[in-house]
């Protein structure tokens, strides 16, 4: 039965979810030193595949379209922009905050393509987040590689995409969703690599541990560990009680820019930060108010 408050054990797993989600943009980070991101992000669903194998059930003939458009969205554009965004940023900060536009964006394409109705409390949410890119967008550490801002803001289009197309799915195991994902995946990433990226088996051979590191870190604790941990959660909880917990996962990425990055954050991404997030967090308040059953008369 879903809960609309956290038991303390619950708000501690969200916690080390988020923990997992913010570190995992410090060890990509360095991985992607020495590994190229589409490379990267292959190496990183390989294994999944043979881990979530046993929850792959094969689909419905009428679900393999809806899933090769969430695969390709989700798996291919979505981690491969949003890991070259994280290697050409130079920085952990604003990756991690603009990656969170995608609710925003998803939540205008529901209005759009779905026929969902939302009141103007939440339009001013989407407003804010929206607006706070752009502020965000003017920071010097961010207009250093203005390319990588782009990167990550069709990362998240490309997310926002696939989320909306998911909820059409039917009848599939999350976890083995995710395994199909990777499956699905893999073949035009390893294309999209072969195009753009060149020593991909010199980078292989050369790579220390520190960037094998990050990739296993990406498969088996960010993807299979935190995945995991949230699809248990969500069988528990509405996604709506969860949605704000999960904005800690910048907030960690940020600190950890800071600490072990040398990130150097202006006033402009702190107030852009703080926008998005905002609207992000209210979008997901308004969520949860929308969700809860009234109550019956007495």
């Amino acid at each position: 039965m879903a809960h609309s408050h956290l038991p303390r054990k619950h708000l501690l797993l969200i916690v080390l979810i988020c923990v997992a989600w913010g570190m995992n943009f410090l060890t990509s980070a360095a991985a992607l030193r020495e590994l190229p991101p589409l490379l990267f992000t292959t190496l990183r669903l390989l294994p999944l595949v043979l881990l979530l194998a046993p929850w792959m059930r094969w689909p419905e003939r009428a679900q393999w379209l809806r899933l090769i458009v969430v695969a390709i969205c989700n798996g291919v554009l979505h981690f491969g922009l949003n890991f070259w965004a994280i290697r050409d940023a130079g920085n952990l900060s604003s990756p991690a905050i603009v990656l969170q536009s995608y609710i925003p964006m998803a939540t205008v394409l529901a209005v759009v393509f779905l026929g969902e109705r939302i009141g103007w409390r939440t339009w001013t949410g989407v407003g804010v987040s929206f607006a706070g890119v752009l502020v965000l967008g003017f920071d010097p550490m961010v207009l250093q590689t203005p390319f990588a801002l782009l990167l990550m803001l069709l990362s998240a289009l490309a997310l926002a995409v696939g989320t909306v197309v998911m909820r059409g799915l039917k009848g599939m195991h999350p976890i083995g969703l995710q395994g199909w994902i990777a499956l699905i995946a893999i073949g035009p990433l390893i294309a999209w690599s072969a195009w753009v990226e060149h020593g991909q088996g010199e980078a292989m051979r050369d790579a220390s541990w520190l960037a094998w590191f990050g990739v296993a870190w990406a498969c088996l604790v960010a993807s299979l560990l935190g995945h995991a941990l949230f699809y248990w959660l969500v069988q528990r909880h509405p996604v709506s009680t969860l949605m704000p917990y999960l904005l800690l996962t910048p907030v960690f990425a940020i600190v950890l820019g800071m600490c072990f990055w040398g990130d150097q954050p202006g006033p402009r991404l702190f107030l852009g930060g703080a926008m998005v997030l905002g609207g992000v967090l209210f979008i997901a308040l308004r969520a949860q108010v929308r969700a809860r059953p009234l109550a019956e008369p007495s």
